[in-house]
């Protein structure tokens, strides 16, 4: 004999009630079966909403009645040809007058106690279970109708009564021995105290009525049919790459149903799970999915099981914090705690307590916050009048995450790498608490990191093949453009080879923003400007920061002063920071070393190794010298593309104007060339080479030494070509009295004893710097390993493509 169970949008209407009457049909011709249906989907809650307006003497419950009758009758004519319905819709017509006079009763009163609740409530299985079990007659097929509520016996605890197995067992027994039928249809969620009072099992309780009977009938199997196929690694809802687990033991399901996980009502396990009768979770809409088999008998080993099953979350929830030096050592304060919250019927779904025993700290349901608040400093007033406790601390606007599997207790390593991963995404955890079981790990974080949290995890522990990046890029010009394209070019091929998928979760210029959280498609990039919105470098930030997505890169292309102003903000919520932009890393030495610990302690990355170089690996050279214990003493580079480029190209045959104004077109220059002939660039290269190498050199400390006139400093950056053209004859002299020392015209950056400078200098023939074409730059480390020979740094230092890879290794390296 097997039991099946219907529910929810299994029961929502004539189309899927046709769907249950299949399943019902084909597990019929297999044994006997019990079926169990909750009412219509949404009629208790209707019902019970009616009945709350009436105790108002809202006359609102007269509609809501109304309409919860004409959906019944409505069922009614679409299950039973014509000349069969007049007798139903009399029964439904006669019980809704009876709903309808408990309302105008309660109206009166303007009381609604739960033993009325339960009354009104009742009335949705009663209806539903009786018309299923007459379609199924009229279908030829051989059932019967059972009234649960007088088989299962309970107590007087009216909207969450406790059965009386013993009673129930004996009348469930009686009940199939009197009818021999191969379908037996009745209701679930209801029951009877002894007095015959209408009484409740808690919401979800069809499921638990499911249970009670296969338990009591020692059933096969007990299935739930719900619209889910099966338990899920995580919510679908929350998680859109979640996947139906096929087995999994009672004890894991009773934890994930524990926190959170809504297939299955946590009381429905226990009396199947005593009986050790397999259940079996199965989708009404797609019968054929193997939905999740909940057994002690388990089919995998142990070696083929995950280290965790799946992941639940529960919104809503309050922490409640107390503590004193008076609880010390004192035998009986939580017992006394936990007592003055049962007598208020608080259930407490999560304890941690310090092994100091100072301090004791319960997560409930934040609804129930202010009850238990009251109830508890009652209980312990003169406690906190003598000082030994002080008044209970509540803490709302949480969440509890739990990661789940009976594996876990045999794995070394599960907490770091569920707490590792929860770090590294900015995420702090409030309260911990795991069991001796070890099957369970379980979280207090802030509800607004809830659903990152089970993102984070899911990807971890389900998910290692693919690691989800989303990138949030700042700036779309030149280099922004070339990034852009080079990751959707080999997105494909760093997932199939490194197991990374680039999203690009958000873009932004200084005029408009777009956002997509499952990344913006390409095709929808090329005509962003147009479906973004109003933007500015703060707004984007702050939508960064609410949208909380795991693993989140924010890349700035940009030269502008203001998005520097939003890192420390994105690195305080572990948002990692590629930063192209040289503004940062070349203020105030106090702002840079504020960046570079916000980042460390907020365990997320900050790189700019496009600051110095363009693509050349020149930062990260610096970094595994110092990590590994090397000194640099000294530095001497060519750090500006744009000034090789310019002075390698001059040679008088054409202005020195239209040489910067070429530059300029091939995308080598800033938007201002004046940032890079002036020296400013340089400086600021110079200053972070020195800053990474351990110094804390000011921008103003460094020696600039510049080659331009005043006066071409001055103005626009048109009216500037205009002035290097005045100034022709200064440019060709500086070109000419290199020549006659044989020697060519470089822009150096030179670091030495804590002091650095910039300036254009004449390069010999034998200078390492002299050999050094178009657009190159190089950098010559010498330090305490490499003093003999120095270390050379060399290759292409400006360029849109070749600073966009840099930037986007940087990316990878972030990750």
């Amino acid at each position: 004999m097997k039991v099946l169970k219907f529910g929810g949008t299994s029961v929502a209407h004539s189309q899927n009630i046709l769907l249950v009457e299949k399943i019902v049909k084909s597990e019929s011709l297999r044994g006997k079966v019990i079926v169990i249906v909750s009412a219509l989907h949404g009629v208790t809650d209707q019902l019970i909403k009616a009945a709350e307006h009436a105790s108002v003497k809202d006359e609102n419950y007269i509609q809501i009645v109304q309409n919860l009758e004409e959906k019944h009758i409505s069922l009614v004519k679409e299950l039973f040809p014509i000349a069969e319905q007049s007798s139903w819709l009399s029964f439904v017509k006669k019980h809704f007058n009876d709903i309808e006079e408990l309302c105008n009763g309660i109206a009166v009163l303007g009381e609604l106690t739960n033993r009325i609740k339960d009354k009104i409530a009742s009335y949705g299985e009663f209806l539903s279970s009786k018309i299923i079990a007459a379609r199924l007659r009229h279908q030829g097929l051989d059932c019967v109708w059972m009234n649960s509520a007088e088989l299962i016996r309970t107590d007087s605890n009216f909207t969450h009564a406790k059965v009386d197995f013993k009673y129930t067992d004996h009348n469930i027994a009686r009940f199939l021995s009197e009818n021999q039928n191969r379908i037996i249809v009745g209701p679930g969620f209801i029951a009877n105290d002894e007095k015959n009072n209408a009484t409740t099992l808690g919401r979800g309780g069809s499921d638990y009525t499911a249970s009670i009977i296969a338990a009591a009938v020692h059933a096969e199997e007990l299935q739930i049919w719900t619209d889910v196929s099966g338990m899920m690694t995580a919510d679908p809802r929350l998680v859109s790459n979640a996947k139906p687990i096929s087995e999994i033991s009672y004890h894991e399901a009773m934890e994930l149903s524990h926190f959170g996980a809504k297939v299955l009502y946590p009381p429905s396990i226990q009396p199947v799970m005593i009986k050790n009768i397999d259940l079996i979770i199965k989708n009404t809409f797609d019968p054929d999915a193997q939905g999740t088999l909940i057994s002690h008998q388990l089919k995998s080993s142990d070696d083929e099981k995950q280290i965790a099953v799946g992941i639940s979350n529960m919104n809503s929830i309050a922490l409640l914090t107390l503590e004193g030096s008076g609880m010390v050592g004192i035998p009986g304060i939580s017992a006394k705690l936990f007592q003055c919250l049962s007598q208020e019927k608080i259930n407490v779904i999560l304890i941690t307590q310090g092994s100091s025993e100072h301090s004791i700290t319960i997560a409930i349901e934040e609804k129930e916050a202010l009850r238990a608040e009251h109830a508890i400093n009652f209980s312990f007033a003169d406690d906190i009048n003598l000082k030994r406790v002080y008044a209970v601390k509540i803490e709302t606007g949480l969440s509890i995450v739990a990661l789940v599997g009976e594996s876990m207790k045999s794995r070394s390593g599960v907490s770091a790498k569920m707490f590792g991963c929860l770090g590294n995404n900015g995420i702090n955890i409030r309260a911990i608490a795991q069991g001796s079981s070890e099957r369970n790990i379980s979280i207090v974080i802030s509800e607004k990191d809830s659903k990152k949290a089970v993102n984070v995890l899911h990807e971890e522990f389900f998910e290692s093949e693919i690691k989800q990046i989303h990138l949030y890029i700042c700036g779309t010009g030149n280099v922004g453009s070339k990034l852009i394209q080079q990751i959707y070019n080999q997105n494909d091929y760093l997932k199939e080879n490194f197991l990374i998928n680039l999203r690009i979760a958000g873009i932004s210029n200084s005029r408009h923003m777009m956002f997509s959280d499952q990344g913006i498609p390409q095709e929808n990039y090329l005509n962003w400007n147009q479906l973004g919105e109003k933007a500015s470098a703060r707004e984007f930030a702050d939508e960064i920061i609410r949208r909380n997505l795991r693993n989140s890169v924010f890349i700035d292309v940009t030269a502008s002063s203001d998005v520097p102003e939003v890192y420390e903000s994105l690195l305080k919520r572990s948002v990692n920071i590629v930063a192209c932009n040289k503004i940062a890393a070349s203020s105030d030495f106090k702002s840079y070393k504020t960046l570079k610990n916000t980042a460390r302690n907020h365990s997320c990355n900050f790189y700019f190794e496009t600051n110095v170089g363009a693509g050349l690996p020149v930062i990260g050279t610096i970094n595994d010298l110092i990590k590994s214990g090397d000194q640099i003493q000294s530095i001497k580079a060519v750090l500006s593309g744009t000034l090789n480029f310019v002075f390698n190209e001059y040679d008088g045959s054409r202005t020195f104007s239209e040489v910067v104004a070429q530059a300029q077109k091939e995308g080598y220059t800033e938007p201002d060339p004046r940032l890079d002939l002036s020296g400013t660039d340089v400086a600021r290269k110079i200053l972070i080479l020195a800053r990474e190498a351990g110094y804390p050199l000011q921008f103003e400390d460094i020696e600039n030494i510049g080659f331009l006139p005043e006066e071409c400093m001055e103005g626009s950056v048109e009216s500037f070509y205009e002035k290097l053209s005045v100034y022709e004859e200064h440019f060709k002299s500086l070109l000419n009295n290199a020549k006659k020392e044989g020697k060519i015209l470089k822009y150096v950056a030179e670091f030495e004893n804590e002091k650095a400078k910039v300036s254009l200098q004449h390069i010999a023939p034998d200078s390492d710097l002299f050999h050094l074409y178009g657009k190159d730059n190089i950098v010559i480390f010498k330090t305490l390993r490499y003093s003999e020979q120095p270390l050379v740094v060399k290759g292409a230092g400006a360029g849109a493509d070749v600073t966009a890879s840099g930037v986007f290794a940087d990316i990878i390296r972030s990750i």
